[in-house]
């Protein structure tokens, strides 16, 4: 009876371990054709594991059947995939932006604080003069992706912040639709918001509102977004 309770145990924990070990692998697309999708940001919120598709739009993270992974890029409608196998995975994400001008609708941004719940990433990210494994290794490297998109993250969320209806709107006449298109045409970097002050914006606000009421009556009107 202890030898069989002893296998027994043994199956389980192989099992297990087999289970921690398996590696998904798969490429996103945009959904209705096959242009490949980059740093896709993939979140396996069982594990914790988290990463980006490279170029090619491929990616691979640890995961194992009965996971959930969600799958996030800006200008994209979310897509949720719950893990029935690990088979290699074609995924496919439905866009949502307007390009107008050289101008994206984003889509929400992260609402997690990444150095908190994350830590590991900003510590594999770290590059040592003396290590040289740290410069180029695999793990390294996606550490580093990650850092920077959790960090473009955070600027266009300030951005968001900063460049809201409720500001933009106590500053020039416009409301609903109008300021909605008015907030995307006109939408500043990060890069200007961090090197201006106050006064720099009311101008920019200003300046731009006597643009937008130059252009045609079409050019103001955005598109309506695509649904899923």
């Amino acid at each position: 009876m202890k030898k069989l309770f002893a296998i027994v145990i043994a199956a389980i924990a192989t099992t297990s371990i087999a289970n921690a070990q398996d590696v998904l692998k798969g490429t996103v697309y945009e959904h209705g054709n096959n242009t490949k999708l980059d740093n896709v940001f993939i979140q396996d919120i069982n594990n914790k594991q988290i990463t980006l598709t490279d170029k090619n739009g491929d990616f691979n993270i640890k995961a194992a059947t009965g996971h959930t992974l969600i799958f996030t890029s800006p200008g994209y409608f979310p897509d949720t995939l719950y893990l029935i196998d690990t088979r290699p995975k074609r995924i496919e994400l439905s866009p949502q932006f307007i390009s107008l001008n050289q101008v994206n609708v984003r889509s929400t941004r992260l609402s997690f604080d990444p150095r908190k719940e994350y830590p590991e990433v900003y510590e594999k990210s770290k590059v040592y003069a003396f290590s040289p494994s740290t410069w180029f290794s695999k793990e390294g490297k996606d550490a580093r992706r990650l850092k920077k998109f959790f960090q473009r993250e955070a600027q266009e969320k300030h951005v968001d912040e900063v460049f809201n209806k409720a500001y933009v709107g106590s500053i020039i006449p416009l409301k609903g639709q109008d300021l909605e298109n008015f907030l995307t045409l006109y939408r500043p970097s990060y890069a200007f918001l961090r090197n201006n002050n106050a006064e720099s914006l009311v101008a920019y606000i200003n300046d731009s509102y006597k643009k937008y009421q130059a252009l045609p009556a079409d050019k103001r009107t955005l598109p309506a977004l695509t649904t899923p």
